[in-house]
Formats: structure tokens, sequence, C-alpha cells
């Protein structure tokens, strides 16, 4: 049989990595796109450390014709890895806005973070430690360990690697360790001078031997993010939504031959629906017993029936999405998440997220009632709970598909895990494959300020990647931007402003939750069912345990980013949601505070001057009609990107 093999490729394509403290204890990434939930407690350790999220990969052999053959273990072949995180974030560009939005051409301009520092000693802002090679089964230890990269002459350690019982490759990032070099406290979402933090990215490759051959083996990619906080959720547009559609569009991928309600349609829907575990606003429309609430059975069992009778039901739901042209810059439409040129006030229709054209085709095809109606029998089957449950021919795919859907896409500003080069086809060499670089051809300098134009030519940095290239674009450190990511940001308060919508990525950094307290009281039998449906609708704030105005915040995210909880799957009770999410009880100082704390976010414009910055915040928090703890207020360049948006 492995005579057959004629290449090997190593999945996913793109793996994940997410930094914890948690010094001894870790998971692996999920490797199918639908696996079962862990238990509660499962992503702290005993001392309430976060685990590290690691991304496990694996090499299959493939026959002439493209099709799987095995997966190679050191069973079978002999392998060797190697693979090479670097963080490139302080050497390179400020994010103001994705530069390949009409809107860049009035951000801020891109310039160098830490220019103050040239000529060779920038060298010292990029930590590489180099690559690691490895083989074998349950290998580790220091000498595997990304620990030789250093940043202004600070040793930093970016992860390690191991191999597990069957020989496939761990890829651990950091600790979740940030600071800076000149003791300077962070002042911005994104662009803090002097930071560094233990985040990074880097090319996965492989050399396998199959008796006295070897064989050629597509590289892979390991990207190593921040921690995920609602793990069980998905976002409303995932990175592989994003990334297929940049594949179907190029026609690199095929457009499916039916649009199918099981496997293209319900799962975006019950994405809407799960999106009440973490804002308050989509609870209110899309979660149980609300308006929009798809996923009851007999809502499921009419939107699933492609019968003309049914027809005027899904128009309604496709109608609902946002529709650039249509709707320009309203925030009515579907899916109620910022955009990518997302600014206070408001500037441009990319101020909100819309499908991608595949998606938005999938959904047309359906409220026409072009699709198949397979609920009642795909549907019924479930989704395969982990990789051992899939076709060995299948799994390739499932791994790809599982690192990626775990991803946000937009709002690219800058984002989770990546941000908006990812979505140009001339990053890969193939779908989800990154197009690396040759440590021979060395990136050009791009100057002193990065303009849209360089940075979308064909001598820019949107072609073969190198160690660290897809982290760059991100957050300095990553923590400030984690903390920015709210809800119903504002200038000025109006009567129709609504402090839970739109959002920012509730899907990894929640904006309200259920307490642990109150889902007690929700699961508890014995109290009357309007106390219990009154616990159920209450939700808190998640970064309620941030204290001061918006700076003051930045700075205590760095600490205290592991002491927030995690949302976590929970039995449900009847009356209630036969699976309720449930935020673990912070290990943060709650003492004396509301559960509305940090509830709105108000963008001062001219808080950006020291000089009288109090005075502007005290009056705006006086004029918005919530308490002085319900509001977050400051000059928040995330919402100024503009240059005359000051």
């Amino acid at each position: 049989m492995l005579d057959e093999i004629v290449r090997a490729a190593i999945h996913p394509a793109i793996g994940i990595a997410r930094v914890g403290n948690s010094l001894e204890e870790y998971f692996t990434a999920p490797e199918v796109p639908d696996p079962q939930p862990k238990e509660p407690g499962f992503h702290k350790d005993a001392a309430g450390a976060v685990k590290r999220e690691v991304a496990r990969f694996r090499v299959y052999g493939y026959n002439a014709q493209g099709q799987v053959v095995a997966e190679l273990t050191p069973d079978n072949a002999d392998i060797r890895w190697t693979a090479h995180l670097a963080n490139k974030k302080s050497a390179w560009y400020q994010f103001q806005l994705a530069l390949d939005i009409p809107d860049a051409a009035l951000a801020k301009p891109a310039e160098l973070r830490n220019k103050e520092i040239t000529g060779d000693l920038r060298k010292d802002l990029i930590i590489d430690p180099g690559p690691i090679s490895i083989t074998g089964r349950n290998i580790s230890g220091p000498d595997f360990h990304f620990r030789n990269g250093t940043f202004m002459g600070k040793e930093v350690y970016l992860g390690e690697l191991r191999t597990d019982e069957d020989g496939r490759l761990l890829v651990f990032g950091g600790f979740g360790q940030s600071a800076s070099y000149n003791g300077k406290p962070v002042t911005t979402y994104a662009n803090n001078e002097g930071w560094h933090d233990d985040t990074g990215d880097g090319p996965v490759t492989a050399t396998v031997t199959l008796g006295d051959r070897e064989v050629p083996v597509d590289p892979a990619w390991v990207l190593v993010g921040p921690p995920n906080y609602a793990p069980a959720l998905k976002g409303i547009r995932t990175l592989y939504d994003l990334l297929y559609d940049v594949f179907v569009t190029t026609g690199s991928l095929p457009f499916p031959a039916k649009v199918s309600f099981t496997h293209h349609i319900a799962p975006v829907l019950r994405r809407f629906c799960d999106h009440q575990w973490v804002n308050q606003g989509f609870a209110g429309y899309f979660g149980h017993n609300g308006l929009g609430h798809f996923t009851t059975p007999e809502m499921l069992e009419r939107l699933s029936n492609n019968a003309p009778a049914r027809r005027a039901l899904r128009r309604q739901v496709f109608n609902a999405l946002r529709n650039f042209e249509r709707d320009g810059g309203s925030p009515v439409p579907w899916p109620w998440l910022y955009g990518d040129g997302m600014a206070v006030p408001p500037r441009t229709p990319l101020q909100h997220m819309a499908f991608s054209p595949t998606q938005y085709r999938m959904f047309q095809y359906w409220a026409d009632g072009e699709f198949e109606d397979d609920w009642a029998t795909a549907g019924a089957i479930g989704p395969a709970p982990d990789l051992d449950s899939v076709p060995l021919g299948e799994q390739p795919a499932a791994l790809d598909r599982a690192a990626l859907d775990f991803c946000l896409a937009d709002a690219f500003h800058p984002g989770c895990e990546v941000t908006w080069p990812i979505r140009h086809p001339s990053m890969y060499m193939a779908p989800f494959r990154i197009r690396h670089r040759s440590p021979e051809q060395p990136e050009p300098s791009y100057g002193t300020v990065l303009t849209p134009e360089t940075a979308l030519s064909v001598n820019g940095p949107l072609y073969a990647q190198a160690p660290g290239d897809l982290s760059r674009w991100m957050a300095v450190p990553w923590q400030t931007d984690t903390a920015s990511c709210r809800s119903g940001y504002e200038l000025a308060l109006s009567p129709r402003h609504d402090p839970y919508l739109p959002s920012f990525w509730p899907a990894r950094v929640p904006n309200h939750v259920l307490t642990e307290e109150d889902y007690r009281v929700v699961t508890n039998e014995r109290r009357p069912l309007t106390e219990r449906i009154e616990a159920f609708e209450r939700r808190a704030v998640w970064l309620r345990g941030l204290r001061g105005q918006n700076t003051d915040q930045l700075n205590q995210m760095i600490d205290d980013w592991y002491r927030l909880g995690i949302v976590e799957v929970r039995d449900g009770a009847p009356d209630f949601p036969d699976r309720i999410q449930v935020e673990s009880t912070p290990s943060i100082d709650l003492t004396g505070i509301p559960l509305t704390q940090n509830l709105v976010t108000l963008h001062v414009p001219q808080a950006a001057d020291p000089a009288i910055a109090s005075v502007a915040i005290n009056q705006a928090i006086a004029v918005s009609g919530y308490t002085a703890e319900e509001v977050t207020a400051g000059f928040i360049d995330k919402v100024a990107p503009f240059r005359d948006n000051v």
C-alpha cells in the first residue's frame, strides 16, 4: 500500500495554537469542525491558570490520483519535523485600518512601530529563535524550546515543540507574557511602543522517508494567537468561511453542486442563536424564546423545507442579511457585527460586516428553494465527534477546516487570530496553504510608512511569507486589543443607542455572559419560574472586573487576562435550553463590582488632550445617563483611525 504514495501533505494546513499561563497543563486544538464540548473547568488548571491550546500536525500520504492512502507515523515512515516561530510585531508597521479597503486612503499613516529605533538596531525588535527540528515519539525537553530569540536583549520564550505517542507534531505557544523594555505603560489598543508579547507564527515542514525513498511533503503553517474565551462558539463568519470564499472566487475550489440545508445553512443560523451566550443583544432576538430563535425543532423543520409554501419565510430571513448596495451604512441588517471600516462616528458602509459572496450566494439559493432538504436525514446523523469517527480520506479536510472554524474573520480591526492579508490569494501556494518565503530571498524594505499602494503591490508583503509575517500585523501586545473588543461603541449617546450592538468578535471575546450564580438559580427547580426566567435573561459584562477608564483598563488587562471567566457548556433545565453556556467564576477581584460595570464605551475626542482629558471624560459620563461604573470613556484610538477623526 505504501508503494502507492507519491507525495505527502501536512494537516492542518494552517494550525492554530493559543497562549496560556498554565506551566504544565495543555490541550490540543479542535480536530473536527464540531467537537464535543469540554467539561466545565477544563480550560483552566487547579491554580486558575489558563491552559495552552496546542496545534497538532499530522502527515498523510497520497497516491497519484490525489487520494489519501494512509496517515504516516513512525509505524510506517521516518518523519523529521521542523518548525520556526518568530514575532516581528514591534519591528513592523502600526495598524490603523486594513490597507486593502477604500477607507485606508483616508486613514492615519501606517508608520513604523518604534520608529525612533533605526538601522541595524531594529533587528533587536524581532524575536526570532530560529528553526527547531524534532523526530520520534513522546519527545520533549529544553532542546526543543523556542527560547533563543530576544527582544531588546531580553530572552523571550515563544513556545516549544513536542511529539505525541504517535509521533505527530505538537506546537506550543507562549505563556501570555507581555512586557515593555522601557517600563512605559500601554496607551493604545494596537501600537504600544517598546512592548512585545509571546505570540508568533511560522512554517511547519517535514521530511518523510518511506523505506529507502524520500517523498515530497506539502508544508503547513502555525499561528499562535490569544486564548479562546468562548471555546464552544463559532463566529457568524469564520476564518474557514472567509478562505473558502477566497478559493471559490479564484476558481481554486468549486462552489457546491447543491446547497445543503444541513451543511451550509443550518450551521450559520445556529451561530446567530449561539451568540446569545456572549452578547445580550443577540440573546434578546436570536436567543431562547426570542423572535429569531431558529434552532427549535419546529423552526428547523420549517426552514429546511424547500416547498414553495415556505418561500416567504426563507425570503424574510434572506432579506434581513446585509447587502451594502441596498443598506449602505445601516446597522439594522444582519449580522450585528462591526466591519473593517469601523469608526466613531461611522464613515462608511464597512462600519458593519456582511456575509462573504459565497455565503450570500448559498443563502440566496436557499431562499429561492434551490437547495437540498436533507435535515431529516443528514441532520439526524449529527457531526463526527472526533477524528477517529471521520473516514480516512476525509480526515485532512476535516483537520484543515476545524483549525479555521474556531478563528474569526472580520472585523479585521485588526482581528483576533489574524488580520486582513489572510484574504489575499497571493498569500497561498494552494487552498489553505500559506506560500513560504525562502530564506535566500529576504523581504525588501518598504520604507518608513507602509502605504496601501505598496502593501498591495506585486513587490509588497502579500506574497511569500517568512516566520512572524502573519502575526506582525496584529496588536502589540494582544491583551490591549482583546480588552478593546466591546459592543455598542458610541461618540454621543442618542435615544436609539444600543449598548449591546453592534459588537466586535463576541464568539472569541465575550461581551455579556450568564454568571454561575444566575445559572444556579436557573437550574434550581425549587425556585419560582419567574425568578429563574429573570436570572436566565440577566447578563453580566464580561470585562466588568477591569477598573478605571480606558488606558487604566488596557494596562490591567496585561496582568489579569487569565483571571477572566471562560464561557463553558453546562447542562440545561426544564423550561430552558438543554445546553446553557455559562461564564466560569472569574478569579479577578469583583468585590463591590456591579454586573453592568463597563457596559458602555464612550469615545471622547477631547480626551486626546491630556490637559483636559479628565474634565472631558467626566462631562461625557455626566450626560450619558448611565452610572459612572457603567461607562468606560476616553480617547479610544481603535475607533478613530482617520486623519481627521480626533
